[in-house]
């Protein structure tokens, strides 16, 4: 059975070829992070994602020629540009901290999904650290912003800050290794994708789709190389929807979902993602038997396993 193993899980087991073989680029395009998926013991084993669609012989000519359409769309170059737009000083008990505001958006066209969040400098000094483990001689040029014991809070240290860690990000980018890596995509969305996860456990769904539909495009450009990297949170969403009674909602999310999963019948979340989408389509009136014969042979492919449902699989992402 696949892994994908994500960096909310307590067992991330790198793949450290990549960062042996990989040089520095010049140019900030190509493919975004690689990143397991979430709380599986090993890693994905094929870091390509490679899709191949001539192995599954069950695709449709339909499904075949949107599965090729969606590829051709991930062939092309994702560059994001990291502004720091502005910054807060806030208060959090004794202790006094600067909050910069981080927007990412996908250059060469209008993009209506850019990303807002927040990063204090305690944040950025932990991806540094996290990256000189397993990335020293690709960031060894790379300046990071040093910390004084005075005059943190004045405005022209701010705004020092503020460009020097525009450059940071973007010459982390730049490097491919780097881009991939757990660390990078953890510094953009772990804390929004934790509370998101955390709501939903909570049955807090409004809240929780309010979040997932700020971070999950940000994880869909990161992930451009590898769609199925963002299959929890599209499931998660599903889920959402669906316990609020939002059944069509919940259904269109399920079908972005399948359609990364197309030829990955052996991922963790196929089969309870189909038992999803067969209710869904019962309840809509819309073709349930498609969906009941892809998860047919699905279980006759491998030995059946103990029933787990979708919000099992999802609650227990970013547990720690």
């Amino acid at each position: 059975m696949e892994n994908d193993q994500h960096p909310g899980s307590s067992g991330w087991n790198r793949h450290l070829d990549a960062h042996h073989t990989e040089k520095m680029e010049n140019e900030a395009g190509a493919t975004a992070p690689l990143h397991p998926g979430p709380f599986s013991p090993t890693p994905e084993k094929d870091l390509n994602c490679s899709n191949d669609p001539s192995s599954n012989s069950s695709m449709t000519t339909k499904e075949l020629q949107e599965y090729w359409r969606n590829e051709k769309c991930h062939w092309k170059p994702v560059k994001l540009l990291f502004e720091i737009s502005s910054a807060r000083i806030a208060k959090k008990y004794s202790s006094k901290y600067v909050m910069y505001k981080i927007i990412v958006i996908q250059t060469g066209s209008f993009d209506s999904n850019k990303a807002i969040l927040e990063r204090r400098y305690s944040d950025f000094e932990a991806l540094h650290k996290n990256l000189l483990k397993n990335f020293s001689e690709e960031i060894e040029d790379i300046i990071f912003p040093k910390k004084y014991l005075t005059g943190n809070f004045t405005e022209e240290m701010i705004s020092e800050r503020k460009l020097a860690f525009k450059e940071y990000l973007s010459l982390l980018y730049s490097i491919k290794c780097v881009r991939r890596s757990r660390e990078f995509i953890d510094f953009l969305t772990r804390a929004e994708l934790k509370e998101a996860y955390g709501c939903l456990r909570a049955g807090q769904y409004i809240k929780a789709l309010d979040i997932f539909i700020q971070v999950v495009p940000l994880q869909e450009k990161l992930t451009r190389h590898c769609p199925t990297l963002v299959i929890p949170s599209l499931c998660a969403m599903l889920v959402c929807h669906r316990d609020l009674e939002r059944p069509t909602e919940a259904f269109e999310v399920g079908e972005k979902a399948l359609l990364h999963l197309q030829t990955r019948s052996s991922h963790r979340y196929y089969v309870p993602l189909l038992e999803a989408m067969i209710h869904l389509a019962y309840m809509l009136g819309k073709d349930f038997v498609s969906l009941q014969e892809r998860l047919e042979e699905s279980q006759l492919q491998k030995t059946p396993a103990r029933g787990v449902t979708l919000k099992e699989l999802t609650v227990r992402e970013y547990l720690h």
